[in-house]
């Protein structure tokens, strides 16, 4: 047990630790100094667009969260009824595009939303508009399809996961006892399904408070993230103490979500059943 203790306490204990204590810290034009203040808070109590743009976080990860359900589970229960050769060729299908980064997933939005992109030009030539439309891109509509594009195999793995192992000869059953295809999903497969449901939508709405690149490169000025606050403190304005002070409102507010759903479902289950 000892390596892997040593491991979690260099690589996920102490970076928290020493981010909770920047927080306390001041900056200045000559750097961050470990200087006992709650200024930093202060500063995100007082300033509503902290607030704003926290409440905006929460509202995004939740409705991409929702989306990537109603997407993915269909993809799920499709992949869970192949067999043999075509359930292997459509899984490698699902995770090809995984295989790349994830700046340039995003970034392929670019010239499919743009002024110039893929989408204008086909709606161009079915005679739908007559000249581009600009509002596809560069706002918080282009943030939820570039996450629920981005995060799709983190809700589609685990709902798969668990119609896979589902035994088939349940819906046998329900048939034989005359339940409908609809009531078989509602009485069946919903409710057998419901932890990989649950992990699918705990990982998204996790994944999605954090997120960055994403709003970064579509959300423009509209769509942007508490994330992308965090890296303007880090990055433009060098205030690293106040960045850590942000960065430790969002894993409060975030682990607060987090234990309040917890109180519904076990957070082992979450994260290591399906």
């Amino acid at each position: 047990m000892l390596p892997a203790t040593i491991w979690l306490l260099v690589f996920a204990v102490a970076p928290v630790v020493l981010l909770f204590a920047m927080s306390f810290w001041t900056s200045s034009i000559f750097g961050t100094e470990p200087d006992f203040t709650l200024e930093n808070y202060k500063v995100v109590t007082e300033d509503p667009i902290y607030l704003l743009i926290l409440l905006q976080t929460l509202r995004i990860a939740a409705t991409v969260t929702l989306i990537s359900l109603l997407v993915s589970y269909p993809i799920a229960y499709f992949l869970a009824s192949l067999k043999g050769l075509s359930k292997t060729i459509f899984i490698i299908v699902l995770f090809l595009p995984f295989w790349s980064s994830y700046v340039v997933r995003t970034f392929v939005w670019l010239p499919m939303l743009g002024r110039n992109g893929l989408v204008n030009s086909f709606l161009m030539a079915i005679g739908v508009t007559d000249a581009p439309l600009d509002w596809l891109l560069y706002n918080e509509g282009a943030t939820h399809i570039g996450l629920v594009y981005v995060y799709t195999l983190f809700m589609t793995l685990p709902i798969y996961l668990s119609l896979d192992r589902m035994d088939p000869n349940l819906i046998e059953a329900a048939a034989d006892l005359g339940a409908g295809p609809i009531r078989t999903f509602f009485r069946v497969i919903l409710p057998l399904s419901m932890p990989g449901v649950i992990s699918g939508c705990v990982m998204v709405f996790l994944l999605g408070c954090g997120a960055y690149v994403t709003p970064q490169l579509l959300g423009g000025t509209t769509g942007i993230m508490f994330g992308n606050l965090i890296a303007t403190q880090y990055t433009t304005t060098n205030n690293w103490a106040l960045g850590a002070a942000l960065s430790v409102v969002l894993i409060l507010v975030v682990g607060l979500c987090l234990a309040i759903f917890g109180r519904r479902a076990r957070i082992s289950d979450i994260f290591i059943r399906t």
